[in-house]
């Protein structure tokens, strides 16, 4: 095991919010606490999120009454990223469509192009992120203007959005009904692409930052993408189980059960002979066949599960889950 925290290896964090500080309007148990300590640490923290439905002044604000530190400069987000990729392909002043929040026609105005609400006014571009009060009428027009020909954007395509009462859909849901009706397919301007990450840590001015999500298929497979270390952390989308089945590309350089690990050594995995240790559990990868020593509720047994597994599949292109044999010492 380390003898220091996990986070004093790193000189910032790159925090997810959804599912990671908070889920809906609530802080998850713990998570405040622990971005506090930060400070006090000298490590820097920003916010990376592909949740388009404020500005990043909203988002802060929101943190800051939940008692997290937030500067709004501290947020990076997805509907800034989809902004600066249209601001990249259009002629300044060009129409864009909004099918999405006022916090991402906002965007769309700072970079100097016009945020428009209906086909009716010929715009030449449609840009779309979630927004809970999006229906179907929204949807339609963005159908039409996109069969037209216009250049879509979609902030990110999360499927699902932790809730306080459970998992609802994502702009992903949304962005699919488009898709289904129009059969194209969008630009993705937010997480899993690099540029977002790279934005937050520049603001840091951050060496080795660590990244911090509860999806592997945005926040880790997007901090890896972005060559920074990543961390998962299982209080939102993501379980032991679908951990252990990533795909190359997603998999985690840790696995932490909530924020507060941060500040806690993380334990050393070892390999002897492909036996893999971590803790007091063991695992050991035969075939599709995972064997266990240990307890399904220690993460340690997973942390070596995890370890063994991937060593035995290596390059895996989809997510793969092996057979688990559990056994107690």
């Amino acid at each position: 095991m380390t003898e220091v925290p996990l986070i004093s290896l790193f000189d910032a964090l790159l925090a997810d919010l959804d599912g990671v500080v908070y889920a809906g309007p609530h802080a998850i148990p713990g998570a405040v606490e622990s971005l506090q300590l930060l400070a006090g640490l000298g490590i820097g923290l920003g916010y990376v999120t592909n949740n388009a439905s404020r500005t990043p002044a909203q988002v802060a604000a929101h943190l800051r009454e939940l008692g997290a530190p937030a500067e709004d400069s501290q947020v990076v987000s997805s509907s800034q990223a989809a902004a600066e990729l249209l601001a990249s392909m259009l002629a300044p002043g060009a129409r864009v469509l909004i099918t999405g929040s006022p916090a991402l026609a906002q965007e769309i105005e700072l970079v100097g192009l016009a945020p428009v609400t209906g086909q009716d006014q010929d715009p030449v571009a449609v840009v779309q992120g979630f927004n809970p009060g999006i229906g179907w009428k929204e949807l339609a027009e963005a159908s039409y203007v996109v069969s037209a020909g216009a250049l879509w954007v979609a902030t990110n395509t999360d499927m699902t959005i932790p809730q306080s009462r459970g998992i609802a859909p994502g702009n992903g849901a949304l962005v699919a009904a488009v898709a289904a009706a129009t059969g194209q397919t969008p630009l993705v301007a937010g997480k899993p692409e690099a540029p977002l990450f790279h934005s937050a840590a520049k603001r840091l001015a951050a060496d080795r930052p660590l990244v911090v999500g509860d999806r592997l298929d945005t926040d880790i497979l997007g901090g890896n993408n972005a060559g920074f270390a990543t961390v998962a952390v299982l209080t939102g989308i993501d379980t032991k189980h679908t951990i252990l089945a990533a795909r190359a590309a997603e998999r985690p350089d840790f696995i932490i059960a909530e924020l507060g690990d941060l500040h806690r050594p993380y334990p050393a995995v070892s390999n002897t002979d492909g036996t893999y240790v971590c803790g007091d559990a063991q695992a050991h990868a035969d075939g599709d066949t995972v064997s266990i020593v240990g307890h399904e509720d220690d993460l340690n047994a997973w942390r070596a599960a995890c370890a063994a597994w991937w060593a035995a599949v290596p390059e895996a292109a989809e997510a793969r889950a092996p057979q688990l044999k559990w056994r107690t010492a």
